[in-house]
């Protein structure tokens, strides 16, 4: 097997004294076994080049489509080698987990092929889709706490109780060896891979990866990614030990930690080269630009990857780079205001409060300008009364759909130019 020492990024990541003798919790023989079961049981996913993403970084983008997993995401992988590993006493008396939703679905994937009773603690915030897609599979669901951390206190209280087998969602030897078999998989099919940019929450996945593509290849370059409001493995990374954060705040909340694993903490100290942050507005502009440009539907959390290639934090030019899209279990609820929200940053909705005269044929006037230079109306709202408004002036508050910003900056001088009093909307209404 080949040595499993990190490359190491000495600026963010300082070296450990101890690398050179690092002993891996898991080794690649144990991943392949993982493999070889799970292979049954799981999708073997596609993997596809990015033009578009090639072209923008000036190097080859491969995205692995994960989101097509069985339970929509990678989840399932950790899930089912871990229910694999019980013994016939622990399966007949259940397990239990929580989840922000992925995990979720992965255990009762797993429990109901595995026959296996199964509970989900899910904090009450999930996503419906989640919550809802888990009890199909025959879970006992329930909801509890603000955050996922939450969510894991009550379970672990209802196991003491029941003596179920509780079933981490990411710090556990037998989730990181299944979820290492993604790692497998990209590189069986992508062997010049130079770069692995994924996903961060606690770290099984990563970790897991890691110590696949470590053995395979230890030239390669493992870049982690987190959200910027839930960035625990950053922030413990930088201290050099383990660190809770007080809050977390993202849209990407299959992602949002606390605290990043005990178990996966060291791994990714000692075999991932760099971790890097991505804000929600980037997470959004990487799932829109997944949607447009390759018709997919990814969630936040598995969006961070791309979103920190088009972020240009990592050097990309000429590599070969391997993308895991991890999840695509987005709350339909949430897809317009997440579509819209992407469009407006992205200057491709365009709200304006316009001052109109009060004089007939004055807004077809002004919408007639609009409509010359080809920008298609969304929607009018025309007010005549307001006392914020001075005597004789009349306010209509315009959303139009544009290309891109030098548009809507086109559209504004024309607007000006003829003399009309115009504003950009700081929001849509």
């Amino acid at each position: 097997m080949a040595s499993l020492e990190k490359k190491g990024s000495t600026e963010t990541m300082p070296e450990n004294p101890d690398k050179n003798i690092y002993k891996a919790p898991v080794t690649i023989a144990d991943i392949w076994q993982a493999q070889q079961y799970l292979k049954p049981f799981i999708e073997h996913t596609p993997l596809v080049r990015s033009r578009p993403l090639s072209e923008a970084t000036q190097a080859n983008i491969y995205l692995k489509f994960e989101q097509m997993q069985r339970g929509g995401s990678f989840k399932v992988r950790g899930a089912t080698y871990k229910l694999s590993r019980l013994t016939d006493e622990q399966r007949q008396a259940g397990v239990i987990t929580a989840s922000a939703g992925n995990h979720a679905q992965g255990v009762a994937i797993a429990a109901a092929q595995l026959h296996t009773p199964c509970t989900i603690v899910v904090p009450e915030n999930a996503p419906l889709t989640k919550v809802t897609a888990t009890q199909s599979l025959g879970a006992h669901v329930i909801l509890s706490g603000a955050t996922y951390d939450d969510a894991v206190q009550h379970a672990l209280k209802i196991q003491q109780e029941t003596g179920a087998t509780y079933i981490p969602a990411f710090d556990d030897i037998d989730i990181v060896t299944g979820q290492g078999t993604l790692g497998l998989e990209m590189l069986a099919e992508v062997p010049e891979a130079d770069m692995i940019v994924v996903p961060i929450g606690g770290g099984g996945l990563i970790s897991g990866i890691a110590l696949a593509a470590r053995a395979l290849k230890p030239s390669i370059t493992i870049i982690g990614v987190e959200a910027a409001g839930a960035a625990s493995m950053r922030a413990s990374l930088n201290a050099g030990t383990l660190q809770t954060l007080p809050a977390i705040a993202t849209i990407a909340d299959g992602i949002a930690i606390k605290q990043p694993g005990k178990i996966t903490f060291p791994i990714i100290q000692q075999l991932v080269d760099d971790v890097v942050l991505v804000d929600d507005e980037q997470i959004i502009n990487a799932a829109l630009l997944l949607m447009e440009r390759h018709k997919i539907l990814v969630e936040g959390a598995g969006a961070t990857g791309v979103a920190a290639i088009l972020s240009g934090s990592i050097q990309l030019k000429d590599k070969h780079v391997l993308v895991p899209l991890t999840g695509g279990n987005l709350d339909i609820n949430l897809l317009g205001r997440f579509t819209e929200h992407g469009l407006v940053n992205a200057s491709r909705y365009l709200a304006l409060h316009v001052s109109l005269a009060d004089r007939p044929g004055e807004l077809a006037n002004m919408l007639n300008i609009v409509a010359g230079m080809r920008v298609n109306i969304i929607d009018v709202h025309y007010q005549r009364v307001s006392s914020q408004m001075p005597f004789m002036k009349h306010e209509a508050m315009v959303t139009v759909e544009t290309r891109n910003r030098a548009q809507c900056e086109e559209l504004l001088h024309s607007l000006r130019a003829a003399g009309y009093v115009v504003e950009e909307a700081q929001a849509l209404h």
